[in-house]
């Protein structure tokens, strides 16, 4: 079976990973204690997904409705996305990373992306780089119910580009990248120019490993050469 869809991350993938995600959190909880939840139930260690959970089994166990959680979740992110959009306006493309785009849409390969971004940032982030141009399916946080790493998240680009898992390479620089790959049974390509060590890629079940997109083109073509001979 060949490779016939690379699914990509964005931040720390393609651009330069430079949102200030520990400002991002100091801020969403701070709304959150503000608004009545105790300061004790959230960490500045965990995502803003954590902090999401752990509000929202506060709010049910004190008798919140559906209604009432989903208006606390559309407030921070929108604290997040104003961080998303302020980090896409001062960063720029990885290198190789329009070489690289080039090259597998001649190879006639579909490409998808998977970010947790809001549809709004990453919209301004592709369009001003120009990035929009190469993609044939993009799924933001907005797109689903839950993100990586759970499997609905990549399930929604694979099921857009009309691939099987076995037939898309994952390719990002995230443990929560590789995790998605591999509960999806795809091929997990980990790069270490964002915010996880080649170790930890390694350790989340990354197959391939490789320091630079442009060699990514020549990767495919072996793992086609290879599956073909077996």
């Amino acid at each position: 079976m060949t490779i016939k869809a690379v699914i990509f991350d964005l931040d720390g993938t393609l651009v330069k990973f430079n949102l200030d995600f520990k400002a991002l959190r100091a801020e969403a909880i701070g709304h959150l204690t503000r608004e009545g939840f105790p300061a004790s139930v959230f960490s500045l260690n965990e995502t803003i997904f954590e902090t999401l959970k752990k509000a929202e089994i506060y709010m049910k166990n004190n008798g919140k409705d559906k209604h009432d959680v989903k208006e606390m979740r559309e407030r921070v992110f929108k604290i997040a996305e104003q961080y998303e959009i302020q980090a896409a306006k001062h960063t720029e493309t990885l290198p190789g990373v329009n070489e690289t785009l080039k090259l597998l849409k001649k190879m006639h390969l579909k490409l998808g992306l998977f970010t947790i971004n809001s549809s709004l940032a990453a919209d301004y982030l592709l369009q001003k780089l120009k990035l929009n141009q190469f993609f044939d399916a993009v799924a933001t946080r907005d797109a689903v119910e839950m993100v990586k790493p759970n499997p609905e998240h990549l399930s929604f680009v694979l099921h857009k580009l009309s691939v099987k898992p076995k037939e898309a390479i994952i390719v990002g620089d995230s443990v929560l990248d590789m995790r998605s790959a591999v509960e999806m049974k795809a091929i997990a390509v980990g790069i270490p120019t964002g915010i996880s060590t080649q170790e930890a890629l390694v350790q989340a079940g990354a197959t391939y490993i490789t320091t630079s997109l442009i060699d990514l083109p020549t990767l495919i073509h072996q793992i086609n050469q290879a599956q073909t001979k077996t």
